[in-house]
Formats: C-alpha cells, sequence, structure tokens
C-alpha cells in the first residue's frame, strides 16, 4: 500500500525568500487511511520569533534556545520521509519551507507535494472557507490539540486526507486516490472536474 508523508512547519513569518526560518516540524506517514509512524521537533534556526508569532503558535524563543539545531532536524526529517510523496494543507507555504531548509542543511528536496486545501476547493465548494480548521470542522474531524503547532496541524490535515480519499472512493467512485490522483485533482479548474472524475473513477 502506498504511503504518503503529511507535513506541516511553523515558522517565524511567510516566506524563506524574506529570511524567515522553520522553529517546528511534524510529519505523520500514512498507509491507505491508517497512521504508521510520526516525526516532531521544534528547531533552533538562530532566528528571532516575533512576540505576535510567539502569541499565535505558543512557540517561544526560549524554547527554540534550547531546541537542536535546524540542520540536524531537517536531516532526521529527510530521513524519515525518503522518497515518500508529500501533502500539506496550502502545500505551496511547507514546500516553500521544506525546500529552504532541506537546502541549508545540504539534502535534496525531491518529493512532489500535494495540497489538501486545493483539493478540497474542488471537492467541498459548499463549504464556508477552505481553511484547516473550518474544513475540520465541516466534516466533524477529531480536533489534535493547539491549532498552529506543527503536529496538531499535521494530524488535522492527516484527518482531511483520509475524509477526501473516503469521499472520491464512495461518492466519486474512484479506483484509486494515490498521490498522483491528488494532484491532478488539485490542477483541474473546477470546469474540469466532472471530466477528471469520469476518468478516473471506477
Amino acid at each position: 500500500m502506498t504511503r504518503i508523508a503529511v507535513i506541516d512547519f511553523e515558522t517565524t513569518g511567510l516566506s524563506p525568500a524574506m529570511g524567515d526560518r522553520a522553529t517546528e516540524v511534524a510529519i505523520v506517514m500514512m498507509e491507505g487511511d491508517q497512521v504508521v509512524d510520526r516525526f516532531q521537533s521544534l528547531m533552533n534556526a538562530g532566528r528571532y520569533i516575533p512576540s505576535f508569532i510567539e502569541a499565535l503558535t505558543g512557540i517561544t524563543n526560549a524554547m527554540v534556545a534550547t531546541a537542536p539545531p535546524a540542520e540536524r532536524v531537517m536531516a532526521d526529517a529527510s530521513r524519515f520521509v525518503g522518497s515518500v510523496p508529500m501533502v500539506a494543507h496550502n502545500a505551496s507555504f511547507d514546500r516553500r519551507f521544506w525546500q529552504a531548509e532541506l537546502t541549508r542543511a545540504g539534502h535534496e528536496a525531491s518529493q512532489p507535494f500535494a495540497c489538501t486545501m486545493l483539493v478540497a476547493r474542488r471537492l467541498y465548494p459548499q463549504a464556508p472557507s477552505h481553511k484547516l480548521g473550518v474544513l475540520v470542522d465541516y466534516h466533524r474531524l477529531p480536533k489534535a490539540g493547539r491549532a498552529h503547532r506543527a503536529m496538531a496541524d499535521a494530524e488535522m490535515a492527516a484527518s482531511l486526507l483520509g475524509q477526501i480519499q473516503h469521499d472520491l472512493r464512495t461518492r466519486h467512485r474512484f479506483a484509486r486516490t494515490d498521490h498522483a490522483v491528488l494532484m491532478g485533482l488539485q490542477r483541474c479548474a473546477k470546469p474540469g472536474v466532472p471530466a477528471f472524475i469520469a476518468r478516473h473513477a471506477a
């Protein structure tokens, strides 16, 4: 059965291109609809965390001061993921930090990323919004700890991924719901979704 790694970062800001760095990473390894492994760590990237980010995430400068170096954490995260394809909610954000932090650590970041937010926009246009917490509430999925901590958000994104895969199988009769199907679905413009579903249904 194909594995998918669901990832979430907490960071000092929005963009590594602007000098922002990761403060925490969490990865939930999925096999089918089951969680088979987890990875989580704070990391010290030597970057000051603004007070409003501390308030949002609960991750303080004192916490990261005693955390392992970012390079070591990212090397461990890279080994944990291996060549498994990845999923994140608002994946463009997490992909940028995954690539930037791994590059700093001297590792490749070649894994393809699928985005549960983009897929959810295609499948659930009626949802009040497509933020992770709103979609979790919309589907009555379990919440896993404090929002804006990496493991809690990765766990919720993994639950949402499971819901998406379930709905693709049962409502849209997809024969498979692997990473490649998610990538194809997220690239569809909304008018193309019915045709895409027709091509991939059993």
